[in-house]
């Protein structure tokens, strides 16, 4: 049997962007000082891109896309957003696209604001630039890791980087640092796996790829990085996203920091916050561990930004606070500096500076978050050069790349079995391929790729090749039935029969079997699970077709080790 785990410019009159270390903290001590408490507090709130695209509402945008100039008078000029995150109606752009909308954000942040302060985009760029139409996908964080490559795992992050600076985003929230050790958990495939050393090497090497040796992340082809999720977000008790996790502080230190450490140590210029609970207290209110710890101990000197909503989650989902305002307290207070709010900004900016007013934050809190905000904008160069130009990148999806993430993809695949050398193939070999994940594009992607969950990877990878198409180009003696298929409009984890018998009457006339089982395409809170088997009807398909005696190839593609037994 062969398990094969492949998880998977825009110009304006500026002063001249300041080069050195001091020339940036002049620059930014300059600006705070003229700055009012309104404005600070603006650049401290993230919104997504449907906030101020034209739509019914925040929550999804009219396609084709287009910005609202009345939302984004609002946002950027009105309450001084400092940042906005994510592509709009969870799809894909082309670079061009990229361009001309985040060349518009940043004329009305530019143009039209006090202070010309640009706007800092994010995005993420899980496994390759997620939301860019023909942008290079190499495997997913656990696939990279079986490949115990750090070459492969530092190229795949610069490619990643200059494809995401033709997009002209410069901050990509990867890469994902958090200990994989709890195999039910729905993100555990975006980790590097359980070994806290492998995953603290690795983990250098994407920090390396994103922003270069020096982390000079002004340079044009290097994007600032966002470790995440500090910390010890992916062992929860319930194996569940985002639910309370129980660590004793050594088994924090010992398995679940180092990563962490050793990525702040490599110059990581950001950090993301665990969404869920250590030891009863949200992640986002602990101060012990995002002072005390992780700038105070660390040193960490970045800035510290929520995950998405999660401010709103202290009072309405955590119960830690009374109310909106109670809970951004809170929040600040402990070490927050960006909060990724995504949708209702109004209540945090008031909030905030109400606060602030009230002497509940003091004003060196919010000087010292607002001075990493504007200190990441001035080291990305978004004062001198706002927006990176596609048609600088010519280099963007081209074979060169393709390569290396082939390169990356076959190093990753693992035999675990070959029984009486059934493998590799002979030619003319009789063979019957089936299961629902032989003839998907989303399987042998998984989630982030082109969308939040990848199901729209059919639509934007057509061009490439599904398991059957493959092995279709290499014999004429293919059968395919499917057996069992995913239903694609339902849930990750929903299938149905799919000419299972006649799947089962097929093998009779076949030399082998190759058997493509798995999951469909997942990420956090949808892909979460009850226990760890195998659905009934692939177990049953598997059960059925080994009785037939004849040789089968196991291909699993999926996000977590689920039980085949």
């Amino acid at each position: 049997m062969l398990p094969v785990f492949l998880l998977l410019g825009v110009n304006y009159t500026q002063a001249q962007a300041p080069t050195t270390r001091t020339d940036i903290t002049k620059k930014v001590n300059e600006l705070i000082a003229r700055m009012t408490i309104e404005e600070k507090v603006g650049q401290m709130a993230q919104v997504t891109l449907d906030v101020i695209g034209k739509g019914k509402d925040r929550f999804s945008s009219d396609e084709p896309f287009a910005l609202d100039e009345q939302a984004m008078e609002k946002a950027l000029v009105q309450y001084k957003l400092g940042s906005v995150l994510n592509a709009s109606n969870n799809r894909a752009r082309t670079p061009q696209v990229w361009f001309e909308i985040i060349s518009k954000i940043q004329h009305v942040a530019m143009t039209k604001t006090a202070h010309r302060i640009p706007v800092l985009y994010g995005i993420d760029a899980i496994h390759g630039e997620t939301y860019t139409a023909g942008a290079t996908m190499f495997p997913q964080q656990i696939g990279q890791a079986a490949t115990f490559n750090r070459a492969l795992v530092r190229r795949g992050a610069e490619i990643s980087a200059y494809e995401t600076r033709a997009s002209a985003i410069p901050w990509v929230f990867s890469p994902v640092l958090d200990l994989g050790a709890d195999p039910r958990f729905p993100r555990q495939w975006e980790s590097f796996g359980e070994d806290p050393y492998l995953g603290a090497q690795l983990g250098v090497q994407m920090i390396k790829g994103y922003e270069g040796d020096n982390n000079n992340v002004g340079d044009p082809f290097k994007v600032a990085s966002s470790i995440k999720h500090f910390l010890g977000y992916q062992v929860p008790i319930t194996g569940k996203d985002r639910t309370p996790a129980y660590i004793p502080d050594q088994a924090l230190r010992e398995y679940h920091l180092p990563a962490f450490k050793a990525a702040i140590d490599a110059g990581a210029k950001t950090i993301m916050i665990n969404s869920g609970l250590i030891n009863g207290v949200p992640m986002h209110v602990n101060y012990n561990l995002l002072t005390k710890l992780l700038k105070e101990e660390l040193g960490f000197k970045g800035l510290i930004v929520t995950d998405w909503g999660d401010i709103e989650n202290l009072y309405k989902r955590d119960r830690v606070a009374r109310d909106n305002k109670e809970a951004v307290k809170l929040a600040i207070n402990a070490g927050i500096d960006m909060s990724m709010i995504a949708y209702q900004y109004e209540p945090f900016c008031d909030d905030l500076v109400a606060l602030v007013k009230e002497g509940q934050v003091k004003m060196e809190r919010i000087n010292d978050a607002v001075r990493k905000i504007l200190t990441l904008k001035y080291e990305l160069n978004l004062f001198d050069k706002p927006a990176t130009n596609f048609k600088d990148y010519p280099q963007f999806g081209s074979k060169e790349f393709e390569q290396a993430a082939y390169n990356t993809a076959a190093e990753s695949i693992t035999l675990l079995k070959n029984t009486s050398g059934l493998l590799p193939l002979k030619k003319g070999t009789k063979i019957l391929i089936t299961g629902p994940n032989a003839n998907s594009m989303r399987t042998l992607n998984g989630a982030w790729t082109y969308s939040w969950q990848g199901e729209k990877t059919e639509e934007f990878a057509g061009k490439y090749n599904t398991i059957v198409e493959a092995i279709q180009l290499k014999s004429n003696a293919v059968t395919f039935i499917p057996g069992v298929s995913y239903k694609m409009d339902g849930k990750y984890y929903e299938e149905y029969a799919d000419k299972f018998d006649e799947a089962i009457a097929a093998a009779k006339d076949a030399d082998v079997i190759i058997l493509c089982l798995g999951e469909n395409s997942y990420s956090e809170t949808p892909g979460n699970l009850n226990d760890l088997y195998l659905s009934d009807l692939q177990t049953d398909l598997a059960q059925k077709l080994a009785a037939t005696g004849k040789p089968v190839v196991l291909v699993l593609n999926e996000g977590r080790p689920r039980i085949i037994s």
